[in-house]
């Protein structure tokens, strides 16, 4: 055995960080063809039993050697070079197809294989990054729910940081992936909960950016007007670089061209300081934001947390949104869920197919329709068969190629961005925080998660951070949910990692293989 098998041996994969990565291969103690073998390794003895990946990259160990001989030749190289990620079975990656969970579009499930002919955007980015990405990871059918995998051709997903419990959705992969330690970062995507909700309920830290800063060309939608790509990690730091490296314009995502000037001069991690929370004004959760109250349990953990933001300095305002009429807007339409803003998917998925390239099995959304049409997803019983309960979608659905105005959905967003707006100047306030959750994480096949804001957040396209936070007496995760303007990203971070690093809450989950 040599030295460096010898320290990888010895090397605690849960504590790993970017940072901790670099300095191992400055000092010699690993490479990253080294690196990703342990998490290869990582993954052969534990994936059987979370099934957080679906597929595995076999050129993963060919990328690594590569940075390998990148690094020795005395190349400079960005921070998450040789960086073992996963990423989001929905985001396009060559070679790999992209099955968004469903049988109906995984060739060996009896379905269609969709190749894309170029990668997506975040993907590489991620790749010009320099990071090893080893697979591609579970979601349920079309991202459809923020609670589980459930139903993904790939079977579920289970939670790793609480045996039993949900693991979140619809990054359910991505999460499990990063918080078993089979990758140090993970991608994750959201359109209704799903970058906040895997990452609280798997006890990580998740960035919801503002919609326009990250690019979303290339991933198969469920709303160009909600969806966007995020980081998913164990650690503020570690998820602020990933940031980094997604944020940007591209021309594929002319939305992008909005957060030209926004992102911090120096990146993410410039304004990660200790003392970040003293002065700073954060709004608390209350009926003025949703007129669903806390659990007991829920409220005493947050209480606590309160003390804890307050004992670094922060301000904190009761309820700032009282009599603002935001509570107002808000409409479930399946469920707890507001799904105003997806009426779109039609010609979102006919955009992202003609993206897919000439040789793509599906090249429009009435092939997908029909290769489908057996488990029609808006059909009754369908997974979005409540889109026709939202304005403009019969239309959209009759008409795909055709580019919806979706008034009231404009209308809405610009309603709630006027009533944030005037709050925080009113309250003279620098951001929220939020439990992520209203109550304890529910037991697998149970229910659906109780957020405080999927659907808001989503509408109005704001950032978001969640943070570990402790955890109820069952040992379920407890998280804070960060949030501000758009555009605030940069603060937000700080204020997650001032409150992480004062606190230190979340404790590497016990790991467990598969039976036999």
């Amino acid at each position: 055995m040599n030295a460096t098998e010898s320290t990888l041996q010895d090397l605690d994969l849960t504590a790993l960080t970017v940072e901790a990565v670099q300095q191992g291969f400055a000092s010699g103690a690993f490479t990253a063809e080294s690196l990703a073998h342990a998490c290869l390794r990582q993954i052969e003895a534990y994936n059987s039993h979370y099934n957080a990946i679906v597929f595995l990259n076999d050129a993963a160990l060919a990328d690594a050697r590569a940075i390998d001989v990148r690094r020795a030749a005395g190349e400079k190289l960005g921070p998450l070079a040789g960086v073992p990620v996963v990423v989001k079975d929905p985001m396009d990656m060559v070679g790999f197809p992209t099955t968004a969970g469903w049988s109906l579009l995984h060739g060996k499930s009896g379905g269609v294989d969709l190749y894309p002919a170029t990668d997506s955007p975040v993907v590489a980015r991620m790749r010009a990054a320099g990071t090893v990405i080893l697979g591609k990871t579970n979601v349920p059918i079309l991202s459809h729910t923020g609670t589980h995998a459930d139903d993904s051709w790939a079977g579920p997903t289970l939670n790793v940081a609480m045996a039993g419990r949900v693991p979140g959705g619809s990054s359910a992969g991505t999460a499990a992936a990063v918080a078993a330690s089979m990758a140090v970062l993970g991608l994750a995507e959201e359109t209704g909960g799903s970058i906040q909700n895997p990452a609280s309920a798997q006890d990580l830290v998740g960035i919801k950016p503002t919609i326009g800063l990250v690019p979303n060309a290339g991933v198969m939608p469920l709303s160009g007007n909600r969806d966007v790509v995020g980081p998913i990690a164990r650690n503020v730091r570690d998820a602020a670089l990933c940031l980094d490296a997604l944020a940007g314009y591209s021309a594929e995502d002319p939305k992008t061209l909005a957060g030209v000037g926004k992102q911090p001069a120096g990146g993410y991690t410039a304004g990660l300081r200790r003392d970040a929370l003293k002065g700073v004004r954060l709004g608390l959760y209350g009926p003025g934001w949703r007129a669903q109250p806390l659990s007991a349990d829920a409220q005493k953990l947050y209480d606590r947390a309160a003390d804890e933001l307050r004992a670094q300095g922060a301000i904190l305002v009761d309820d700032p949104f009282a009599g603002s009429g935001f509570a107002d807007l808000r409409e479930p339409t399946a469920g707890n869920f507001d799904a105003r803003g997806m009426e779109s998917v039609p010609y979102d998925l006919q955009k992202y197919l003609e993206r897919l390239g000439p040789d793509a099995a599906l090249k429009t959304f009435a092939e997908f329709a029909e290769a489908t049409a057996a488990q029609s997803a808006f059909g009754p019983g369908g997974v979005l068969h409540f889109m026709h309960r939202l304005p403009d979608f019969v239309a959209c659905l009759g008409s795909p190629g055709t580019p919806p105005a979706l008034p009231e959905f404009i209308a809405l967003k610009d309603a709630y961005l006027r009533i944030v707006e005037d709050v925080f100047q009113r309250h003279q306030l620098d951001g929220l925080v939020f439990p992520q959750m209203r109550e304890e994480l529910p037991a697998v096949r149970t229910g659906a998660i109780q957020e405080t804001t999927v659907g808001e957040l989503n509408i109005a396209g704001l950032p978001a951070v969640t943070v570990p936070a402790g955890y109820y007496a069952s040992g379920a995760p407890f998280g804070l949910l960060f949030l501000g303007r758009q555009w605030s990203e940069a603060g937000l971070l700080a204020y997650a990692y001032a409150y992480e690093t004062a606190t230190r809450h979340r404790q590497a989950p016990v790991l467990t293989k598969a039976a036999g």
